[in-house]
């Protein structure tokens, strides 16, 4: 068969070429697990910038060697250095706040095949062994399974770089008494998934949630035929789609989570931003302590009154004290009219001396202030060689 088609054995031992790559990659990641336990040891920071800088120099000139391109070099190890710094974060929080990575149960938004399920299966493949999926119809039920002892862990969006806030994970914020234990940012790529062979002109019905419609708003105006179709959650849209089995009718959602229905794509990267990136935030019934050897967040939820100046009052409590604000959202305040509550993402550990006093600043001059947690920063930047 191989002289016929040649393809087959090029095909052949790429694959074996694969397989090996694979074999590497877990033993780097192992090594990766031996040198977050010298650095617990010996209390050194997670990342060394410097030394990530230097070893993406020393790979590109290496790379030139064999003829592999510096763009393709700096892309692929960026991913692995950011692979072994959280491989690395997450030991050293596993042993300050002594969890048990065996296993959780984890609630989310949707069935199976929701972005939120993929979020949450990121979240569990890094801290647990294995872990019970519990899919939720609706925000309120996932904050409930946590609170009440139901879940062990909540996974939950709250803010798209296309679409902005998710004003209804906001709110349950003001009044839950879970706190944040993890972040994580994950890449949303919109897709058509159909049910068998059709065009975009032929379909009539498309169902989604509603932000996805809302990030992917520029490419649906092209197809004002279009009766548009709310539910609960993508997989939700996706299992109507593969249910109703017809030309007629199409899904906005993940190409993985369509694959479960038996979906296919018709077309990809819908988004009216190139770069559609989803903030995810994970809630926990008890608060985790952050170790000093990883970048971490704190989340505030503030209400400063209706005094005049009364929120840059606040701010400049953290500019006074060299605090940087990665984040800033209002929401109004129930039962409050024209009243509202601010929440703010700010770079620091909660036990920092400079934080605790910036804290106390605040809980003078604000009329009620509520830490929702502190926890690692998971955003992981990547280092650019020189």
């Amino acid at each position: 068969m191989s002289e016929t088609n040649p393809l087959l054995a090029l095909r052949d031992k790429i694959s074996a070429l694969d397989v090996k790559l694979l074999a590497l990659l877990a033993e780097r990641r192992l090594l990766a697990v031996e040198v977050g336990k010298a650095k617990l040891a010996t209390h050194r920071p997670v990342r060394d910038i410097d030394r990530e800088r230097d070893l993406l120099e020393r790979l590109i000139t290496l790379g030139k060697t064999h003829n592999l391109d510096a763009h393709y070099i700096t892309r692929l190890f960026q991913l692995i250095i950011e692979d072994s710094v959280l491989t690395q974060q997450t030991l050293l929080q596993q042993h300050l706040n002594q969890t048990n990575p065996q296993s959780a149960r984890i609630a989310f938004l949707g069935p199976k095949g929701s972005y939120s399920h993929l979020a949450a299966r990121q979240y569990a493949a890094r801290h647990f062994e294995q872990f019970i999926e519990s899919g939720c119809a609706k925000f309120h039920d996932i904050f409930n399974q946590v609170e009440t002892g139901q879940a062990d862990y909540a996974v939950v969006p709250l803010e798209n770089t296309s679409s902005g806030a998710i004003n209804d994970v906001y709110d349950l914020l003001q009044h839950t008494s879970l706190s944040i234990v993890a972040e994580m940012t994950v890449p949303i790529d919109h897709c058509v998934l159909v049910n068998g062979t059709t065009d975009l002109n032929t379909i009539q019905t498309v169902y989604s949630h509603p932000q996805p419609f809302q990030q992917c708003s520029q490419f649906i105006n092209r197809y004002p035929h279009w009766k548009i179709e709310y539910c609960e959650s993508t997989s939700a849209a996706m299992e109507k789609v593969a249910q109703a089995n017809s030309p007629l009718v199409a899904a906005l959602g993940n190409e993985a989570g369509g694959a479960l229905y038996g979906l296919q794509v018709l077309e990809r990267n819908l988004a009216n931003q190139t770069q559609n990136i989803t903030r995810f935030i994970v809630l926990a019934r008890k608060a985790v302590e952050v170790t000093d050897q990883v970048p971490a967040k704190t989340t505030l939820l503030i209400a400063t009154g209706q005094q005049a100046g009364a929120l840059v009052e606040a701010l400049l409590v953290l500019r006074n004290h060299n605090l940087i604000m990665t984040k800033l959202e209002s929401r109004p305040i129930n039962g409050n009219p024209w009243e509202e509550m601010f929440y703010l993402d700010v770079q620091a550990n909660l036990n920092d001396e400079t934080m605790r006093k910036a804290l106390r600043e605040l809980g003078e001059i604000t009329r009620s202030m509520k830490v929702l947690g502190c926890y690692p920063s998971e955003n992981v930047v990547p280092v650019d060689p020189a």
